[in-house]
């Protein structure tokens, strides 16, 4: 065991040192071995013929908002509060904004 303080210190940073490594070739390993896996997705995406990807899963509207009705955020009252978080991460369309 080692007795000094800056011996536990450069062990400490050490240990740190060889997970990032580790981490880093991971990351390089599972990169290398995914890009077939990605090329089988897009090959099914193409097959299916499927649309945008969704961005939010909590309102309908917010899921997609190039596949969004321009009334189903105004369901329950048009002077209605937003009570999804994704309502305030996406901008209103462009003919709404103030100029």
């Amino acid at each position: 065991m080692p007795g000094r303080k800056s011996d536990i210190f450069f062990i400490f940073v050490a240990l740190n040192l060889a997970a990032l490594i580790l981490m880093f070739a991971h990351a390089h390993f599972r990169s290398t071995s995914a890009q077939a896996e990605l090329g089988a997705k897009a090959l099914l995406v193409e097959r299916l013929e499927l649309t945008d990807l969704s961005l939010f899963t909590d309102a309908r509207y917010a899921r997609n908002p190039a596949m969004a009705d321009l009334h189903a955020c105004f369901q329950d009252s048009p002077m209605a509060m937003e009570h999804f978080p994704s309502g305030t991460v996406i901008l209103p369309p462009p003919h709404l904004r103030p100029q």
